[in-house]
């Protein structure tokens, strides 16, 4: 079983809102969030899928995902690079 550590950009707002998790289901996930069934930050919200990386085990992809979402800069360089 495969695991993704992913970042969402919200489609609804003009000011540009991310969101990292991890899953071992990018599609189920996807429309747990934009059903707003997903985590408690993501409600209200509809996003899309920008940035995605496969991991082989679980405390790889949590690892990664901790990762990501303490570090800014790297999360602005993701977002910057999927809208240009």
């Amino acid at each position: 079983m495969y695991y993704y550590v992913y970042m969402l950009s919200n489609i609804s707002n003009n000011k540009k809102k991310t969101y990292v998790g991890y899953t071992n289901n990018l599609e189920k996930r996807l429309i747990k969030h934009n059903s707003n069934k997903g985590a408690k930050s993501t409600k209200g919200y509809k996003w899309e899928l920008i940035f995605k990386k496969k991991f082989l085990s679980k405390s790889k992809a949590m690892s990664y995902e901790y990762e990501l979402k303490n570090d800014k800069k790297k999360r602005s360089t993701i977002l910057k690079d999927f809208y240009n």
